[in-house]
């Protein structure tokens, strides 16, 4: 399509501008400024169809004294011309002092349509482009939204997309505009290389960028398309590695990429200048302020003697100093961090210098570019408002705030001078993005069977910052619904408020003889103590109730409030046939455990409890983490009202290492303890283990059982559990980073023992408890009455179980999937174990 005007207003503003002799470009016609020194006595408009007279009239402005002189007249020219109305405008002179406005109106566009395009939506190529249905047709602006749409596409990875505007002319002066594309083939990242990197290997940096090699799978997600934005960023990353290992002095020096006919795509390569690791030497403390104590601002340091040099840890030391000196009452307090590097001992002498900075108060804080959520929600992150003294400090932590909200696809803050010198303006720019998700989840594990969730949450709901999500699963083993709210922010106070409505039904499977039905709801309240730890304090109630098969509860039926004996069920177990008609083979199709049909027999309980957990984190990935550790310990007390009591503890930690050629170390440590308080404890509170403690056993596989030999020798559970894990976790170096496999060698052990719940049962006649016993079947006598044995009997030798495997970890586009092969070392005689685990899920 060929683009002409018959009349620029750029070259005639050109030549006004810089003084040159104007000379006229097509369409505009000027008379000699001696024809035009008359007076003007009247300005006539020819040509306008939908612009008002009077409205071309007004650009031509008389100046002193009331004439119209030639400077005013091109004034009023380049005025109408930059209004974008009109494809022509001529200037003549009349008879009798009249000047002559001739103008031709650019067409109005009709619609705006786009054809072609596929990967791309109408709507948001038409909130791209600038040329709008009923507004002036412009082909500076068309050409313009050519190239807009052209870079869109380039920007979701189509380099060789064609767009070509089409103008179709319509009656009265209208036309319609299509955009006419070819999207063409998506040009993805085809190899990600690393110059220089001798400290880290490539796959480890391959770890710390956003930009991903292209492969079979990348049609799941969008980290392998081309970005030039994202691989600028991802310089950025690297270096902020680099500075958080030691390397003060390293350089991302450029992030070459090169399009590759051949294989239609991108190489990027990375070139990067190491330097030498450092360590902390000394760290010292220095003020300026008067009857100031710098050294009192030790506790507050992050940084440490002896370790490796860490920029992160080094910020975030300086946030916290700056923010306690403004709460003693230096307001105006800046701590700038110094460092002087020993190169022969690579060590560096880190000195925070505490100084009074200028007396900045902030004016005004301008929020842009939010559009659906509210101001509040925004500054509502801020521990500073108009008014309050000017701290960078907190000002960076907003930004990491409004940042981690997750609202906006960039958030940037910037300064501008006030309306005097010691005032400061804040802008705060904003690009919201999507907070909805519709998610459809799918797994399946050895546990739990096949799984699928459909839910729909909102992070920022009606732009108001709450949370919401309903959610529905239905599995093989396991159904039921939930309800979630959370409100970060209750009463305007940093505290956040959460309210869960649930129901689960868990049905009994291989692993365990009996169902559950859970009908429960639960307030929470969440508290950030510091960024690395964390407070929640919450209350539960949930209904509870067993479901068991009729056939499974046979031998002791209850009437009332007496019991069906069929005397001597307990005792004629040996030489007696069990398919028998005589009350006598109840046994012969199971029997659940004493414990299971007790609580059945009770029918619905409640349970009231209180609880807080208290969290520790300093994890460098919560998803795929290779450094830090985290800490969460919980305690939950039971009998605030209700039918249960007790008090349970669970601690819980997990420590990663990264150490060398990309091998993470984890070692895992974990405990509980449930105690007695009041009322007997049911078997239902009892913990339960398996694989969760000690991989290679079935689930409910450790620990104290039911030795019934004709029941279905349920788990019982334990009081008392201990487990401790060692973990190495290494990549296949020989398999593409963007598959997201890796290996994993452990060694668990742990142990599980301590029975606290019912054993015996006067009502059904079952009143002798006997533990860690050999009576079996054969050790009764035929014909005998209840005795020794009909009670509860069930194993509880404090065993310690420990095992050795493999595992298979994939990140993948379906979720983290993880496959087990482990081999039991030491095991209880009626431990049940399971060498081979597979669990994962996914959201599509």
């Amino acid at each position: 399509m060929k683009f002409g005007l018959r009349l620029r207003g750029g070259l005639l503003a050109t030549l006004i501008m810089f003084g040159a002799p104007v000379v006229a470009p097509i369409g505009a016609v000027f008379v000699p400024s001696s024809a035009l020194a008359q007076t003007v006595q009247s300005i006539s408009v020819e040509g306008n169809r939908r612009v008002e007279v009077e409205t071309i009239r007004s650009y031509f402005k008389p100046g002193p004294g009331g004439h119209l002189d030639q400077g005013a007249i091109d004034d009023g020219l380049k005025a109408l011309i930059e209004t974008g109305l009109f494809q022509d405008v001529k200037i003549n002179r009349g008879a009798g002092g009249q000047l002559i406005v001739s103008v031709v109106e650019n067409p109005v566009i009709g619609r705006v349509a786009f054809e072609g395009n596929k990967k791309i939506k109408d709507e948001q190529l038409t909130a791209e482009v600038q040329s709008k249905a009923r507004g002036t047709f412009s082909r500076a602006m068309v050409q313009s939204d050519t190239l807009r749409i052209a870079e869109i596409y380039r920007r979701s990875g189509r380099y060789d997309v064609t767009v070509n505007p089409e103008i179709i002319e319509q009656p009265n002066n209208r036309v319609d505009l299509v955009f006419t594309i070819n999207e063409g083939a998506k040009t993805a990242v085809k190899s990600i290389e690393f110059v220089g990197n001798t400290a880290f290997s490539s796959y480890r940096l391959r770890d710390v960028i956003k930009t991903h090699e292209s492969n079979l799978l990348s049609f799941l997600s969008s980290g392998d398309i081309y970005d030039p934005d994202r691989v600028e960023a991802d310089r950025d990353l690297i270096r902020r590695f680099y500075l958080k290992n030691g390397f003060a002095d390293v350089q991302v020096v450029a992030a070459l990429t090169e399009y590759d006919p051949e294989k239609k795509g991108f190489n990027v390569t990375f070139k990067i200048e190491e330097g030498q690791q450092y360590r902390v030497g000394t760290v010292d403390f220095r003020t300026s302020i008067a009857n100031f104590d710098a050294s009192t601002l030790r506790s507050f340091s992050r940084v440490n003697v002896g370790s490796l040099y860490n920029v992160e840890s080094v910020e975030k030391s300086v946030e916290d100093m700056q923010i306690e000196a403004s709460r003693r009452g230096y307001a105006f307090a800046v701590v700038r961090p110094g460092g002087d590097r020993n190169f022969d001992a690579h060590t560096v002498s880190v000195v925070f210098n505490i100084d009074e900075g200028p007396r900045t108060y902030i004016e005004r804080i301008n929020i842009r570019g939010n559009t659906r959520t509210r101001d509040y929600v925004i500054r509502r992150e801020f521990d500073i408002s108009e008014g309050d003294a000017y701290n960078r400090a907190l000002v960076d932590r907003a930004e990491r705030r409004l940042k981690n909200l997750d609202y906006f696809k960039t958030v940037k803050i910037t300064t501008e001078p006030g309306s005097s010198s010691d005032r400061v303006v804040l802008n705060v720019d904003l690009e919201e993005k999507s907070t909805g998700d519709f998610s459809v989840s799918g797994g399946y594990s050895t546990t739990d069977g096949a799984l699928a969730e459909v839910s729909v949450s909102e992070r920022n709901l009606l732009g108001r910052g709450l949370f919401a999500k309903a959610s529905v699963t239905y599995g093989q083993y396991a159904r039921g619904y939930s309800l979630s709210f959370v409100e970060p922010y209750l009463l305007d106070y940093r505290i956040a408020l959460g309210l869960d409505f649930y129901q689960r039904t868990q049905l009994s499977n291989s692993y365990i003889s009996y169902g559950t039905k859970t009908l429960g709801f639960s307030p929470r309240l969440g508290f950030s103590l510091r960024e690395d730890l964390a407070l929640q304090l919450r209350y539960s109630v949930y209904q509870q109730e067993i479901t068991l098969p009729y056939y499974l509860a046979n031998c002791n039926n209850i009437i009332g409030s007496s019991a069906f004996n069929p005397s001597p069920a307990f005792a004629n177990l040996n030489g007696i046939d069990l398919s028998s008609t005589n009350g006598l083979g109840c046994y012969s199709d199971g029997e659940a455990s004493l414990p299971v049909r007790k609580e059945l027999a009770g029918g619905k309980t409640l349970t009231s409890a209180l609880g807080y957990s208290l969290t520790y984190n300093t994890l460098d990935n919560n998803k795929n983490p290779t450094d830090g550790l985290i800490i969460d310990f919980k305690q939950d007390f039971a009998g605030v009202g209700g039918d249960v009591s007790y008090l349970k503890s669970v601690a819980d930690a997990k420590y990663y290492q990264s150490l060398v050629s990309d091998l993470v170390g984890l070692v895992h440590l974990q405990g509980g303890v449930l105690t007695k308080v009041g009322s007997d404890l049911r078997m239902l509170d009892h913990f339960q283990m398996g694989p969760n403690l000690v991989r290679g056993f079935a689930p409910n596989g450790i620990g104290p059982r039911d030795l019934n030999p004709y029941g279905t020798q349920d788990a019982l559970g334990g009081t008392k559990y201990w487990g401790a894990s060692l973990e190495l976790q290494m990549p296949f170096w020989f398999l593409p980073k963007e598959v997201g496999l890796k290996g994993a060698v452990y060694a668990d052990a742990g142990g599980l023992y301590d029975y606290q719940g019912p054993t015996t049962w006067a009502l059904t006649g079952e009143t002798t408890t006997t533990r860690n016993s050999s009576c079996t079947a054969s050790t009764i006598s035929p014909g005998a009455s209840p005795g020794t044995c009909t009670g509860l009997v069930y194993d509880d030798s404090k065993v310690i179980r420990s095992s050795v495997g493999v595992g298979l970890i994939w990140a993948s586009p379906f979720g983290p999937l993880r496959f087990d092969y482990a081999v039991p070392l030491t095991k209880g005689k009626y431990d049940r174990t399971q060498e081979f685990r597979f669990g994962g899920g996914t959201t599509f």
